[in-house]
């Protein structure tokens, strides 16, 4: 198939705009390159999806259009396909999660859409969708993984082409199904092949990247939820394809970086992008070389306003300008002041301390930092002045628990053992894991905290004997929530454990 000549032949004007590719001038001042925007977050919808949605929609007969058109999204696909449905004038179905944010419900509305609310999420939607369109006799509008889809959205690596000129070394285009990074690529590759192009995924939810490394369409079990937006379990066939034919590589980014390169985007257009729209412009500053040009798709905007203290929260984190410490002093007069006098003029970000029974008191302190030199410099000075330090800035049991918790410790408790969760942001989540634990060991320590995501990260204790940890274990299985042992971390042996 000739994806130069479906690109170029795209229907997409009559609702998507030629987006502009604005310089973050201030980001490129400091790392002595250029990183170019692309802004598809200014599309009428705040997404790139129009563009392949009504690509795909054009290219059907009246006669089919006439019976009208379903899809299965809770985002960005599910606005292109209504809005795409209201210019032609036909009748879209649009099948979303119970659990969609009342926001983007009704932004889908907005657009004279039918709304259908099945299930938890995508599967339970995409199900729902397949059964619909037998019965109803509609057409399936796919999100990614369709030649007029790839075709619609590899418009936007010609628009990048016709304005940046000869002067680009690389694209970096977010992945999700592959759609995008599958058009942008294929165009590329084509008219400009000595240009790179990468995709790029979160580390928790990198489908693509575990296919390409397999040489097959890998399914991952759990894919993160933060970035909602390229929240994807299996890439696209056809998208599977073009990438391992077209793209360079890909370029996994933590949480922390994508708040970073959300924070950076907004400085630069004053506009608070999603995370997925995040992902390109947090690859390029990763790889970033002086005097290189780099092209970053800015995908999305459709951010839930919630998550806005939680990407507040990662961002120092991510630009590595916080670091947090555990500090063990001894529990006597005058060493307390000796550590206050080590901590000087920095700036001191959180500051955690409770008396100890032992002959150490442990300090969790987080301290603003210009890099990761200061950080290590900070540590190495705690540690000539005698005290015992511990780096836990990249510590996630820190980060999002402990930290909120010092000092609620007991000699009193036995047999503790603690695990972090990841549970789905649903009605009855919470009652179906304490419905099912509390009745048989006793919960010692439970904390819960809403980071504005999909899902939400509990810490809790258990008082299990031993002999019983099996059996515990496998109920946990059963229950099927995300889950680890961090008993032995120290972030919470030095702050929560038990004396014993």
């Amino acid at each position: 198939m000739n994806y130069l000549i479906k690109i170029l032949n795209a229907s997409v004007y009559d609702v998507a705009i030629k987006t502009p590719l604005d310089e973050a001038s201030e980001l490129s001042k400091k790392y002595g390159c250029r990183f170019l925007l692309k802004r598809e977050d200014l599309q009428s919808v705040h997404s790139y999806k129009i563009r392949g949605a009504y690509n795909k929609m054009r290219s059907l007969s009246r006669e089919v259009l006439e019976r009208g058109v379903l899809a299965a999204s809770a985002g960005n696909h599910a606005q292109g396909v209504a809005l795409s449905a209201k210019k032609l004038g036909i009748k879209a179905t649009i099948v979303m999660p119970v659990t969609t944010p009342e926001i983007k419900i009704n932004a889908v509305k907005a657009h004279g859409a039918n709304i259908v609310l099945h299930g938890d999420g995508y599967s339970d939607c995409a199900e729902e969708a397949a059964r619909l369109v037998k019965k109803l006799g509609l057409t399936f509008i796919p999100p990614y993984d369709d030649p007029d889809v790839i075709a619609g959205q590899g418009t936007v690596g010609k628009e990048i082409l016709d304005d940046v000129g000869r002067e680009l070394d690389a694209v970096f285009v977010p992945i999700g199904g592959g759609g995008l990074a599958a058009g942008v690529s294929a165009y590329i590759k084509k008219v400009r092949p000595g240009v790179k192009v990468y995709g790029v995924e979160p580390e928790d939810s990198d489908c693509m990247y575990q296919s390409l490394k397999a040489g097959r369409r890998v399914t991952l079990d759990n894919p993160g939820l933060f970035a909602d937006g390229v929240c994807v379990k299996k890439p696209g066939e056809e998208t599977f394809r073009l990438c391992r034919e077209n793209l360079d590589g890909i370029i996994r980014v933590s949480t922390a970086e994508t708040c970073a390169a959300i924070k950076d985007i907004f400085e630069a257009t004053r506009a608070v992008c999603e995370p997925a729209g995040a992902l390109g412009l947090a690859a390029a500053k990763k790889v970033a070389k002086k005097g290189e040009t780099y092209a970053s798709v800015i995908s999305g905007a459709n951010m839930n306003f919630d998550r806005i203290r939680f990407v507040c929260e990662q961002t120092e984190l991510g630009e590595g300008r916080e670091a947090i410490f555990d500090c063990a002093i001894p529990e006597g007069p005058g060493s307390f002041s000796k550590f206050i006098e080590k901590l000087g003029r920095n700036n001191v970000t959180e500051f955690n301390y409770r008396m100890s029974e032992g002959l150490l008191a442990h300090i969790f302190v987080g301290v603003s930092v210009k890099d990761l030199a200061a950080r290590k410099a900070l540590q190495k000075s705690f540690r000539s002045a005698g005290f015992h330090c511990i780096d836990l800035s990249d510590n996630a049991l820190a980060k999002e628990h402990v930290r909120h918790m010092v000092g609620g410790r007991s000699s009193l408790i036995v047999n503790e053992i603690v695990y972090s969760f990841e549970f789905p942001e649903k009605p009855g989540a919470l009652m179906k894991f304490l419905s099912v634990i509390a009745g048989r060991w006793n919960i010692s320590l439970f904390h819960y905290r809403n980071h504005g995501a999909d899902h939400g990260k509990v810490l809790a204790g258990f008082q299990v004997p031993k002999e019983e940890r099996a059996e515990f274990t496998k109920v946990l299985d059963e229950i099927g929530y995300n889950y680890l042992d961090v008993t032995k971390d120290p972030a919470y042996k030095y702050f929560l454990g038990t004396r014993r």
